[in-house]
């Protein structure tokens, strides 16, 4: 039976070959008409306080998901900055008719998700609970109960998140590229501050909800298992009360291109960076909806939008100076913007700058092949098919067509008029939105070794330096320390700053007790140390409402373990040595004894004031550098290894220990790494009390 129809197969291909003209390899395929869209079926009403409400049903799952989006454009935050970003806690932490744990609760018992952010709420889960999760987020939208307790724990934890970002090469490059492009005076441009977190009042927080969460500048989207006919009276019943009430649009300068050259240089120094990361960027004026959308996206496509991108197959291909390259070119209502992102080691940052700005200026020139425009297409295509599968694309689809005043069949016609871009219109939209002579260069990275390198690409030939949040800095310098002055010479004087030789030999045991917060989580931290050599620190917690040790450490003199997480190990190597060292009160009066060496690089400027920096070299050879506050002779700074693994330590509030004869501790540790900042205050300290040795057992 196999051999009769592998015959019959046979048969009919030949019989196809003999029957079909010859191909003419030469001629390139032409391609296929753009695929016809069916968009899912979108229902809407609106409610009588003004509020449109946009219907889709999917019933392949019993569930539903709502979201309504607010159509706001708000007083600017000025010197509050970060209360928007606070919404999403504050919204969530109870109503008027519900506690926050009641609220809490009842979203458990659902397995629902409620989220809310300063333009959005949101609610999701099984159809059963629909009316439930109806009603706890009308409930969150007309009677939400922010308190000050709330806004304080999120006050508290929105600084430490800036603690976190400042050494952060990503924050810092996205912080100074939204001020350098927008301006303080635009709502993209506001970056929040440890200060203007510290300035937020209740009242503020208040007046922000009370005035923009209202039916009439909202867009409401339900997608699921729901039908028109049954959802309607639900949203009737629980939003139909919703004050409707005028909201205050504010009016902001949108950035554009001007005519003159602009180009210039935004560096963020980043202390023992290994690498930069890069992003060439400025404000463009790109709306939602408007002609040119659909073409900009192509030019961008070809240029940087993917693994075919021009930027990748240079940056990474041909140069492996990166391992990606990517462009974007974000359309947005209130001022867009174009990226072109890269991180690369030190040695090549300025070369790959060069090759971003040279591929932009080919956008310009060079006119983009058959292939590589098709391939965009059909990747933008993909992209656009792929998305249409969510019922919740097709729900957003039909609020930004009533939002942004776009044409009522711009998604109907989305890949026709994809398909009908040409190479003509691709070389038109870069000469309008590619624009290489009006970027901003921001960068995160070494100074030393990589600043200096960058300012031919200024239009001024100067370099602009900026903190985390994008505020204008004077970038630190090391000068030469005063003649005479030695490493030898400083740490004597820290010596003497912190109590001097004789406090330091008087302590023999000493516990100190301090407090920390971590993602919301109070801690407390107990470090004991008992002469000549014995250690130990514990990191504990409540979890569960259940008292929890996350992490010991015990050195006894000769060995140590650790335990975190329930498992328990020997502490070895590297890790054994440095606590042997930690163990020892009286380690800064001889550190040859560990092999510890320091040489004066010179002085810099720490917090504003100036500090004497030695470098340090232990007997493995690991380097760190330290930095001493120059009139007081105390210990600021600390910064040990490089890159990723580079860790800061900021020490601060020094205070003389009582019954200690004048020795003196940093009430305030922050260390920061790997993005991550972790802050600890001394509570209670503890000397001379006798502490056994059991204690380290």
């Amino acid at each position: 039976m196999k051999k009769v129809t592998l015959s019959i197969i046979t048969l009919a291909l030949a019989t196809a070959t003999f029957a079909q003209a010859p191909l003419d390899r030469s001629i390139k395929p032409k391609p296929g008409p753009a695929p016809e869209i069916k968009l899912g079926r979108t229902e809407s009403f609106v409610l009588a306080n003004g509020m449109q409400v946009f219907v889709v049903e999917n019933h392949k799952l019993p569930a539903i998901s709502c979201d309504i989006q607010f159509d706001i454009k708000p007083d600017l935050q000025r010197d509050m900055a970060g209360y928007r970003e606070m919404m999403s806690e504050l919204l969530l932490s109870g109503t008027k008719t519900r506690s926050k744990d009641k609220l809490n609760a009842e979203i458990d018992q659902m397995g629902a998700r409620i989220g809310v952010s300063d333009e959005e709420l949101s609610g999701s889960g099984l159809k059963k609970y629909e009316e439930k999760i109806f009603d706890l987020m009308a409930d969150i939208a007309m009677n939400a109960n922010i308190k000050q307790d709330e806004l304080d724990k999120a006050k508290k934890k929105t600084i430490s998140g800036i603690e976190t970002e400042k050494n952060q090469p990503d924050a810092m490059v996205k912080n100074v590229s939204a001020v350098v492009n927008f301006g303080s005076n635009h709502p993209y441009g506001e970056i929040p501050t440890e200060e203007s977190v510290k300035n937020i009042t209740l009242d503020r927080c208040i007046h922000y909800y009370q005035t923009y969460f209202r039916p009439n500048v909202a867009y409401m989207a339900i997608v699921g298992d729901v039908t028109m006919a049954e959802v309607k009276p639900l949203i009737e019943k629980y939003f139909g009360k919703w004050e409707n009430k005028p909201t205050v649009i504010a009016a902001y300068s949108t950035p554009s291109i001007s005519g003159t050259k602009l180009t210039k240089v935004a560096f963020a120094p980043r202390t023992a960076a290994v690498q930069s990361v890069v992003s060439v960027t400025y404000p463009v004026d790109l709306k939602p909806g408007t002609p040119d959308v659909i073409k900009a996206r192509v030019a961008n496509t070809v240029l940087g939008g993917g693994s075919q991108g021009r930027l990748f197959l240079n940056l990474r291909e041909k140069h492996g100076w990166t391992y990606g390259a990517y462009s974007s070119l974000r359309d947005d209502e209130l001022g867009g913007a174009f990226s072109a992102t890269v991180k690369c080691r030190n040695a090549v940052s300025d070369s790959a700058i060069g090759a971003i700005l040279d591929e932009m200026i080919k956008m310009h020139i060079e006119t983009v092949t058959d292939t590589a425009l098709q391939n965009s297409i059909t990747y933008l295509s993909g992209n656009f098919a792929i998305g249409l599968e969510d019922p919740k694309r097709v729900a957003q689809n039909a609020i930004n067509i009533v939002r942004y005043h776009m044409p009522g069949d711009y998604y109907q016609n989305y890949l026709k008029n994809l398909s009908a871009v040409t190479a003509e219109d691709v070389k038109n939209m870069a000469a309008k939105y590619i624009r290489p002579d009006h970027a901003n260069i921001v960068v995160a990275g070494s100074k030393e070794e990589v600043a200096d390198k960058l300012a031919r690409f200024s239009a001024d030939g100067k370099i602009d330096y900026y903190d985390f949040s994008g505020k204008v800095v004077i970038p630190t310098e090391t000068v030469t320390a005063p003649t005479g002055m030695t490493a030898d010479n400083v740490f004597k004087k820290y010596i003497a700053a912190m109590g001097g030789e004789k406090a330091l030999k008087s302590i023999q045991d000493i516990k100190t007790t301090g407090s920390s917060t971590m993602q919301g989580m109070e801690l407390t931290i107990t470090e004991v140390k008992k002469a000549p050599n014995m250690w130990k620190q514990s990191i504990d917690g409540v979890m569960g409402g259940k008292s929890t040790t996350f992490q010991k450490q015990v050195f006894n003199g000769s060995k140590g373990y650790q335990e975190a997480g329930g498992h328990k190990a020997d502490i070895t190597g590297d890790d054994l040595e440095e606590i042997i060292a930690s163990a020892d009160i009286t380690m800064d009066l001889h550190p040859e004894k560990y092999g510890i060496k320091r040489t004066l690089k010179g002085m810099e400027s720490v917090n504003g004031n100036n500090a004497y920096v030695l470098n340090v070299v232990n007997a493995k050879g690991k380097k760190s550098m330290e930095y001493y506050d120059a009139a007081t002779f105390l210990l600021v700074k600390k910064i040990q290894g490089e890159g990723d693994k580079m860790q800061t330590s900021d020490y601060m509030d020094y205070r003389e220990v009582p019954g200690t004869n004048g020795y003196k501790i940093p009430y305030k540790v922050t260390e920061t790494q790997a993005g991550q900042s972790f802050s600890e205050t001394v509570q209670t300290i503890e000397v001379n009390k006798g502490i056994p040795d059991s204690e380290f057992n």
